[in-house]
């Protein structure tokens, strides 16, 4: 038995360093591109390091385009989003964990439903809207509808579950009412729900590429995703430059997991995701 559990965890480990290094792959690819010299991306036989580095693409870049400009614009959509959703989000997640409605699991089944809607679908009603509100082009066109979303409310729900039910009791007892309990009996317990949720929908914002390429006209509101596609047009992609280019989008979001990786295991686990 023990030499069968023994093969068994030896074949788990084999597969999961395997499945590290082909995930891997990429993004060495992408950083060792980055410091090619232009136009020798792609030669035979492939050099995963280079001979010469070349990080002069990097001030490239931000020579090229205005990079500073488009970190900022991504920076406040994400961090906006984010902010908001850990709000809205708590607050449903609390309403359907706590009170006590009619219909109240048939609508979370229904709001939950709506995330196997694609977002290409609703990208057409979404900027009909946006246009109608004078949102085009603007900080608030990008952000408002981000600012709400089924996982996010799914999110808290989950964890708002596994608190006892004695601490609202005697919280209730004290003469708190639902908003009290919420703002400081729930709320501050939820920092591995909302340091996971946080983390989510941070780098889902900061690596959004269709809506914002939809909502955005002038280069000033470019957002990095975006912006960076500059370096790929119809007939010439410029690979050194747009793996430069990705290669330090990647720093913001690898930031936002080493600050939220503290709770970020255990809020995963406490919330349900599988």
């Amino acid at each position: 038995m023990n030499r069968t559990n023994r093969r068994a965890t030896v074949l788990t480990h084999t597969l999961l360093f395997i499945g590290a290094v082909l995930m891997l792959v990429p993004l060495i690819w992408t950083l060792s591109t980055s410091l090619k010299l232009p136009g020798s991306e792609f030669n035979i036989p492939v050099r995963w390091i280079p001979e010469t580095w070349h990080f002069e693409n990097y001030l490239e870049v931000a020579r090229r385009v205005p990079l500073p400009r488009w970190i900022f614009n991504s920076l406040v959509v994400a961090l906006a989003a984010t902010a908001g959703q850990m709000l809205t989000g708590s607050m449903a997640g609390y309403a359907f964990a706590r009170l006590h409605f009619r219909g109240r699991d048939t609508t979370f089944l229904l709001f939950l439903a709506t995330m196997m809607i694609p977002p290409q679908v609703t990208i057409i009603p979404l900027f009909i809207i946006v246009r109608a509100f004078g949102w085009y082009d603007t900080f608030p066109g990008l952000i408002v509808p981000g600012l709400f979303g089924a996982f996010s409310v799914f999110i808290m729900r989950q964890f708002f579950l596994t608190i006892p039910n004695e601490l609202e009791d005697a919280a209730r007892i004290d003469g708190a009412n639902h908003w009290q309990i919420y703002w400081r009996v729930m709320l501050p317990l939820s920092g591995p729900a909302l340091a996971t949720l946080g983390t989510f929908t941070f780098m889902s914002f900061w690596n959004s590429f269709l809506y914002p390429l939809v909502i955005t006209r002038s280069e000033d509101m470019r957002t990095l995703p975006v912006g960076l596609s500059v370096f790929r047009n119809t007939f010439v992609t410029e690979w050194t430059l747009l793996t430069a280019g990705l290669i330090m989008s990647l720093i913001p979001v690898i930031i936002a997991f080493l600050l939220g990786q503290r709770y970020f295991v255990r809020g995963i686990t406490m919330t349900g995701i599988k």
